[in-house]
């Protein structure tokens, strides 16, 4: 029988805002992660507090505070929270065999074929000895919900929060499915659930009445949506729990305090994006294969594109040609005003650790054939050794003893 836990840390992003400030966001019941209250940007995280007044994640922080104007709103703490979030998983690690990172705030447990080693106690008391544990080593809070599957654990967790356990026992899954709605299902958005409340399917017990052909006949579904809605209201769910590394890849991005319209100045943003997505990135000891840039425009609409690269790589230089393609083809397809824009690194590795910098190795006789095969240029160990010299330059000197051409212009200006 599998034994699954989903660990989930409580407001996350609040809780290490707070910890970071005790004498101000510490203070704050109400309190908004995401940016100031002048910014443009989106709520990262709200308390819960702050929720009860209809505050949720992704809303724009203008619409958070007319709903809650009396709000504190702090910035995203992003290097506080991953550090913390290293700290849980360190935790965890030392209760279960295979740990593996949902997000930077969520961990699956696999705790099957443990019942020797916890003296066969039921997994609920090993779950709350698993939150003692953190809260000692870290002082937050996690929700611990669990089950026979990851879909049971995380419909389990999200009725155990705040700061609570909820185990649904084997046998039991079918009695705890019938209390959900429809909505409570992982990628069940709101567009597949208005369709499905158009025929009358709003929870769980509606589509149990059917049979797989005719959810799929009176559902109005095609044969693959009716077969992932039928596995996942029966708890149908078969995926492992498997060592991964919560960082799937490392992303920046920034709202403009007013919208720009010139292709210059949006590329000088991205500019500035790629310089810390990259740093970040080297200082993790990774590589990326896949850059993202993502487009935001005055509509809301947002927009991205992607390329996978043939070769790992970690230079500012590879990145940020790579970025301007991208941004170009986002311009040329829809040329507004941009609201944000963002850069994303993913498809990360562990970077092999060179012996030497070779600062000034030989470049490759023709730097331009990556080019002429589709991809982009080559990474050369001239390219990782000058980022890793200025890498050490702004540890010593700080972040803006060195910058990229085009943001010193902006700097003087």
């Amino acid at each position: 029988m599998r034994r699954i836990l989903l660990a989930d840390a409580d407001a996350f992003y609040v809780a290490v805002a707070r910890a970071l400030d005790p004498e101000g966001a510490g203070r704050a019941a109400l309190l908004i992660v995401g940016g100031s209250r002048e910014s443009r940007g989106v709520v990262c995280s709200a308390s819960y507090e702050t929720r009860k007044f209809g505050v949720r994640s992704a809303m724009p922080i203008a619409r958070a505070l007319r709903l809650c104007p009396d709000a504190m709103c702090v910035p995203v703490p992003r290097k506080a929270c991953g550090r913390k979030s290293a700290e849980i998983r360190k935790v965890l690690q030392q209760f279960a065999p295979i740990v593996e990172g949902a997000s930077i705030d969520e961990w699956y447990l696999d705790l099957s074929g443990t019942e020797g080693v916890y003296h066969h106690e039921p997994l609920a008391m090993t779950a709350q000895r698993i939150r003692a544990a953190v809260h000692e080593a870290t002082s937050l809070t996690l929700s611990i919900g669990g089950g026979t599957n990851k879909l049971i654990a995380k419909l389990a967790v999200d009725r155990a929060k705040p700061n609570g356990v909820l185990i649904v026992e084997p046998g039991s899954e079918e009695a705890f499915l019938r209390s959900c709605t429809l909505a409570e299902i992982p990628l069940v958005g709101p567009k597949f659930q208005t369709r499905l409340a158009a025929r009358g399917l709003i929870t769980v017990k509606d589509v149990l009445r059917w049979d797989l052909a005719t959810l799929r006949q009176r559902g109005g579904l095609s044969a693959r949506e009716a077969t992932w809605l039928w596995n996942r209201v029966h708890g149908i769910e078969e995926s492992v729990v498997a060592h991964r590394d919560v960082a799937k890849g490392i992303s920046r991005d920034e709202t403009f305090g007013k919208d720009l319209h010139n292709d210059t100045d949006i590329e000088r943003e991205l500019l500035a994006l790629v310089t810390r997505a990259a740093a970040d990135l080297r200082a993790d000891g990774l590589t990326a294969r896949t850059v993202t840039v993502r487009l935001r425009d005055w509509d809301f609409r947002t927009r991205s594109t992607q390329r996978t690269l043939p070769e790992p790589v970690v230079s500012d230089r590879v990145i940020l040609r790579v970025a301007r393609e991208l941004l170009t083809t986002l311009r040329k397809a829809r040329r507004v005003p941009a609201r944000l824009v963002g850069v994303r690194l993913s498809g990360l590795a562990a970077a092999a650790v060179a012996d030497q910098l070779a600062l000034f190795a030989p470049s490759p006789p023709d730097p331009l054939s990556a080019l002429r095969r589709g991809g982009t240029a080559d990474e050369t160990e001239r390219d990782r050794g000058l980022a890793r010299a200025i890498d050490r330059v702004r540890g010593k000197f700080g972040q803006k003893s060195i910058l990229p051409g085009g943001l010193t212009e902006e700097e003087q200006r």
